[in-house]
């Protein structure tokens, strides 16, 4: 008998599926666009506004939870108070990404699966690491989350680890925290050679790069000068999952096509890391 599942975030959505799971899925957050699953599975809201009464009502054997976003910790309130059967997944970094797969094949009874998906995923990011060692320049990176405010990523998120993987660099690396609000006159005392538009929950064909121009003084920075300002699709790289593999290979072959392999459009459909 099949595991009644409800995933309260995209990116737990998204693990499930590498596990072979998204048939056990019968209740989504309003944002989990991948895999593409029945359309008759209920959604029960934002990720941050979960409605736990319909939650209740399908009667999970387990809820996978998150923190990764600052706010979801009125859902794990609300599991605690009803005495919902839920893990709580919280990564930060590639390594806590991996373990989480883990996690979710003991809770799920497929460890054996997640060991394998587990090992391939290693094996990728212990090849990525290979190439990046041997890359003789290493491009900075501005990583925009958020516009106004700037929100980037620091020195421990995982955009930093897959930026060092791509051959590049984060131009934020040396602030230890997740996060990190900043102002435009920081990021363009730090001239950048690449500005990548990540805008979290932003759909790709909604983030405006024409308004990066009308900054002051944004001009001249490095990566406006020689136009190398790139929308990046939110869903391979601000969610911790292992789609980030999918984000790792297209942004390295962006930065040093010479070196690494080329990116695999269709790859994107798959539930199999390959």
């Amino acid at each position: 008998m099949l595991m009644r599942i409800v995933s309260i975030c995209p990116s737990n959505t998204e693990m499930l599926a590498y596990l072979g799971l998204a048939s056990s899925i019968v209740g989504i957050d309003d944002y989990s666009d991948w895999p593409q699953l029945a359309p008759n599975i209920p959604r029960l809201g934002p990720d941050l506004d979960i409605r736990m009464d319909e939650l209740e009502r399908l009667k999970p054997d387990l809820v996978v939870a998150s923190l990764s976003v600052p706010g979801m910790e009125k859902n794990i309130e609300q599991l605690k108070a009803r005495n919902l059967p839920h893990i709580i997944l919280n990564p930060n970094s590639i390594a806590e990404i991996g373990k989480d797969i883990l996690t979710l094949g003991e809770a799920t009874d497929t460890y054996e699966r997640a060991r394998k998906v587990y090992q391939k995923y290693n094996e990728i990011i212990e090849h990525y690491c290979e190439i990046s060692n041997k890359v003789p320049y290493r491009p900075s990176l501005y990583w925009e989350w958020w516009a106004k405010p700037v929100f980037t990523p620091g020195g421990l998120n995982w955009l930093t680890e897959i930026s060092r993987l791509a051959g590049g660099r984060n131009i934020y690396e040396d602030d230890e925290r997740a996060s990190i609000q900043t102002d435009w006159e920081d990021v363009r005392s730090r001239n950048p050679e690449y500005i990548l538009l990540a805008w979290v929950g932003i759909r790709q064909h909604l983030v405006k790069p024409e308004l990066v121009l009308k900054r002051p003084q944004w001009e001249d920075i490095n990566a406006v000068k020689s136009g190398r300002i790139y929308i990046m699709e939110e869903h391979l790289y601000c969610r911790p999952s292992l789609r980030l593999i999918l984000g790792l290979k297209k942004l390295a072959h962006l930065l040093h096509p010479d070196f690494y392999p080329q990116y695999d459009e269709n790859e994107g459909d798959r539930t199999e890391l390959l």
